[in-house]
């Protein structure tokens, strides 16, 4: 188990799946579990998108601004 930060919110997330992923990198979480690594570029892309589309306010509790 690991903490994993969503774009300012922390999430504990099973690495049963991806048992060699480091400090620093970034991942796909589905269901609490860690599923595949993704560069920096992707990670910030896909976080804006979800951001924009209001699926990070249900997923994480997050307050839109």
């Amino acid at each position: 188990m690991c903490k994993v930060n969503f774009g300012g919110i922390e999430k504990d997330v099973c690495l049963a799946y991806m048992p060699d992923i480091q400090v620093g990198e970034y991942t796909i979480v589905h269901v609490g579990f860690a599923i595949t690594r993704v560069d920096e570029e992707a990670a910030h892309r896909t976080l804006a998108m979800f951001r924009e589309l209001g699926l990070l306010e249900e997923e994480l509790h997050e307050v839109p601004d």
